[in-house]
């Protein structure tokens, strides 16, 4: 049935890219590639340069011209690449294998490729070529929530002295991120790849969980060279062979007795496995502050994070405290508004968290002026009724505040 997700595309007015990159992983999805990266066929990353090493080794003659060019585009209004629309792909009907239909709402029929559609999407638009006909060599990528990416010179200065096709900057991982993916050498090649919690079998969850085996994660800042990925994608047909992400969903997710579905994903990061001499970078956990929930919103908020001279944000100690909060009350948001709103109901005033290792909050509560939070503080409310955390300095320690708001009654 290939024809007619190719028809289909074809009439969304996609670019050759993006049906290519599509048709790449329907084929893996045909052929029952699973995507599973066991234990025994990969080796654990144990060298990487880091970046305060590489402050005072890597200056090559053209800094000044290369920091011309990241300075030469000013006026973003006039600016033709502003922005990258990305591609839609058709989820595909889990039983049939063909696209999805759902005629209450064609627009359910679509979905989004994943972050790894950023090279179709550079390449199907024009946007590659027009980069490189301006002389432009080097793609910075990030997420857009994670605000610790910023254009370090330092890693420009690296990555262009290096020469390299991709470079990816990872952290150390930590007792918190031992459930999410790593950094790896695969055996066959000895090529550096990803390896998600979804890749790992259920017979290697423990060693995927060693974080003093496998010590590094995937930021997810990268560095692409761009006449190196022109060169990759003409010679592979205009698409990076990304491992494929299935996703099982319904094609109404907010009907759960819809349609059984399967979205075909792939990640950004994982083109590090495309080309011969990728790198990566393990840089302080600064550069790593994503905000997608509540929590990471409160932190960002507080004093656990400065504004620099350089309108960038940076962490006040050497590590952010870990909050955690009541899923029931302050997961699910809608959107970017959603997490503001939820963030309102949270705080009259933001705690003070730089002298905290962690902050776990069991219930509804609202957080007033001057709280002090040092140590590690869990704060519970049994009622469903959102109760006020008064000013104060909390050290290690845990308080009930439905049997605190009765005492003082």
């Amino acid at each position: 049935p290939w024809e007619l997700f190719e028809k289909k595309m074809e009439q969304k007015g996609s670019s050759q890219a993006a049906i290519g990159a599509f048709k790449h992983n329907y084929e893996q999805l045909v052929a029952g590639v699973t995507g599973l990266l066991p234990e025994s066929d990969i080796e654990s990353v144990t060298e990487l340069p880091y970046l305060e090493s590489l402050k005072s080794s890597s200056s090559p003659d053209n800094l000044q011209e290369l920091l011309s060019q990241t300075v030469a585009h000013k006026d973003l209004i006039e600016e033709e690449d502003v922005e990258l629309l990305q591609n839609a792909s058709t989820k595909v009907d889990a039983a049939t294998l063909k696209p999805a239909e759902y005629p209450e709402n064609p627009d359910m029929e679509w979905c989004p490729p994943g972050h790894g559609d950023i090279y179709p999407s550079l390449l199907g638009s024009g946007m590659l070529d027009r980069l490189l006909k301006k002389g432009l060599k080097f793609l910075f990528v990030s997420n857009s929530d994670n605000l610790g990416a910023t254009l370090d010179l330092d890693l420009l200065a690296y990555f262009a002295s290096s020469d390299k096709s991709f470079v990816m900057e990872v952290a150390e991982r930590t007792a918190s991120d031992k459930k999410g993916g790593h950094l790896a050498k695969r055996k066959s090649d000895g090529r550096l790849v990803l390896r998600e919690s979804a890749q790992c079998p259920d017979g290697d969850k423990a060693a995927f969980e060693d974080i003093s085996k496998h010590k590094f994660f995937n930021t997810n800042n990268l560095w692409v060279n761009l006449p190196k990925l022109k060169a990759a994608l003409d010679a592979a047909g205009g698409v990076l062979p990304l491992p494929l992400i299935k996703n099982k969903k319904t094609v109404n997710p907010r009907d759960s007795g819809s349609t059984p579905v399967f979205q075909l994903e792939t990640a950004m990061g994982a083109a590090i496995e495309c080309f011969d001499d990728s790198g990566a970078v393990v840089v302080p956990r600064s550069r790593f502050a994503p905000v997608k929930t509540c929590a990471d919103l409160l932190v960002l908020r507080s004093d656990a994070y400065k504004i620099t001279q350089a309108s960038t944000v940076e962490l006040s100690d050497v590590a952010a405290p870990a909050v955690k909060l009541d899923d029931g009350h302050y997961k699910s948001v809608e959107g970017v508004g959603g997490l503001v709103d939820k963030m309102d109901a949270l705080v009259k005033t933001v705690p003070s968290l730089w002298q905290a290792t962690s902050l776990t909050v069991k219930g509804p509560v609202r957080f007033e002026a001057g709280v002090v939070i040092k140590g590690d503080v869990t704060l519970i409310n049994s009622t469903n009724e959102p109760l006020p955390v008064r000013s104060r300095i909390l050290v290690s320690t845990t308080i009930d505040l439905a049997e605190e708001s009765k005492s003082k009654a």
